[in-house]
């Protein structure tokens, strides 16, 4: 785990398991290992061997807690979290991540969250910094259909009869057109979406902080 060989890892661990199925500590330790590689499913798989085992052991909630956060489980997420510090009321990791797992939650059901990334399930911040995204949209960007699309909505915005102040009409109107920019890269690309989708949530959390094995 420390020289971030995260394959092997798991291949050691679940070696340890088999000579000890009984023992929380190395499912626990397996489901980070699963984490760091984006195997969040079998993480939280992990995860929930180590509770049966022993439903003291709050670091099997914390890391719970994790893999369902990257895996936009959010509410899930923010209960697992709030398990751990049950168990371990003075735990700064586990406060952190509450906070940023409440954060997403509230972002995520927020009507202000730009519908392009809302629709598509991906958070925004890595969303726009991400080069896949912007390369798609780039090609996007030259289809006739689209074109159009965004020349009504700047006509509508800095010419039309409602146009109000700063060039946009209403809020609503803003959304409707970028529902519709998203569906049409929906349209375009789905493949492309869903490399995206899982490029993201491979890459959530992975700066965030993390207990050591």
């Amino acid at each position: 785990m420390k020289e971030e060989n995260y394959r092997c890892a798991v291949e050691c661990y679940t070696k340890a398991i088999e000579l000890d199925l009984r023992n929380a500590v190395y499912y626990c330790n397996r489901a980070a290992a699963h984490s760091k590689l984006g195997n969040y499913t079998e993480a939280t798989g992990d995860c929930e061997r180590a509770i049966g085992i022993d439903p003291s052991y709050s670091k099997a909630y914390g890391r719970m807690g994790l893999a369902l956060t990257a895996m936009n489980k959010y509410p899930e997420a923010i209960s697992y979290f709030k398990k751990a510090l049950v168990l371990d009321p003075e735990n700064d990791t586990y406060k952190s991540n509450l906070k940023i797992a409440e954060q997403k939650q509230k972002e995520a059901t927020s009507p202000c969250v730009p519908q392009i990334a809302a629709g598509l399930g991906f958070d925004m911040a890595s969303l726009i910094n991400n080069p896949a995204f912007i390369s798609m949209a780039a090609s996007v960007m030259q289809n006739q259909q689209v074109q159009q699309l965004m020349s009504g909505m700047m006509s509508n915005a800095v010419g039309g009869p409602a146009a109000g102040v700063g060039g946009l009409s209403d809020i609503s109107s803003l959304i409707e057109a970028g529902q519709q920019f998203a569906q049409q890269i929906q349209q375009q690309n789905p493949e492309l979406i869903e490399q995206l989708r899982n490029h993201i949530r491979s890459r959530s959390f992975s700066g965030s902080a993390e207990e050591h094995s």
